[in-house]
């Protein structure tokens, strides 16, 4: 006999596919036009390391963005934020929705509690692979604590809960495909400019759990640690970061509307 949980998993993953499907429209899928760059954090939500996270963040993204408007006129880029402002997770995903934006990019810093853990990360929905994963995801997802009627706005959402974390898991898996793609060409990018890169990785963040389009949350490095903190704190650790991000959006652009 199937478990309770097994049973609620899957209806999960039922309902996450027809969520996708349903608000999906009729944009082609071999064309990338327009891009929605998510700055972790901000306002009354610091992040990690004492507020550098949401600042950090939020420089790598204007970067991102101008880089992208500047060397692709047929791009279009919106940002969730654009100064230290608070946005609930569940709006950034819906400003991605309302755009109908072809690719989302969340940028954050990570942390540990021993210095000694460094390097790059990118994250796409996904079963929780490791205990420290699922750590992640929970310390990211927590924000919403902060928000206002927030059992209203996530369904019920426990935030420390691993079952919930799995089934919101679910929700993307029409777009996995494109969004493992894209997150590969990241970390290939990050090994590329100099950085140690700790791969591609699964977890349930809210912040890309309705997102109806190719979504990804890429952590630049560790607050945590010297070294990777020295790099994020300088305007050209910072703008090598964004390049880094950037050119992996460069080709992961080309080659959808190359060969689909």
């Amino acid at each position: 006999m199937l478990s309770y949980q097994k049973i609620v998993a899957g209806l999960f993953v039922l309902s996450g596919l027809l969520f996708s499907f349903c608000t999906w429209d009729s944009r082609p899928l071999n064309q990338v036009r327009k891009v929605v760059i998510d700055a972790g954090h901000g306002g009354k939500d610091p992040g990690t390391g004492g507020g550098r996270e949401k600042r950090f963040a939020l420089d790598i993204a204007l970067k991102l963005g101008k880089q992208i408007k500047t060397e692709m006129k047929d791009v279009e880029v919106v940002f969730t934020r654009d100064s230290d402002v608070f946005i609930p997770l569940n709006e950034r995903a819906a400003i991605a929705n309302r755009e109908k934006a072809d690719l989302f990019i969340s940028i954050h810093c990570n942390a540990h509690t021993t210095p000694n853990a460094s390097g790059t990360e990118t994250y796409v929905m996904g079963l929780h692979k490791t205990e420290a994963n699922l750590d992640l995801a929970k310390r990211e997802n927590n924000v919403i604590l902060m928000e206002d009627d927030y059992k209203k706005s996530y369904k019920g959402f426990n935030p420390n809960s691993p079952l919930a974390h799995i089934m919101l898991a679910n929700y993307q898996s029409a777009f996995m495909n494109q969004s493992m793609d894209f997150a590969s060409r990241v970390e290939s990018q990050f090994v590329h400019h100099g950085y140690k890169s700790r791969g591609v990785k699964q977890a349930g963040f809210l912040v890309i759990w309705e997102t109806t389009m190719p979504s990804v949350l890429i952590e630049t490095g560790y607050l945590s640690n010297p070294s990777d903190a020295k790099v994020l704190a300088s305007e050209a650790g910072r703008q090598k970061t964004a390049e880094a991000i950037y050119k992996a959006f460069r080709s992961y652009k080309s080659d959808i509307e190359q060969n689909q």
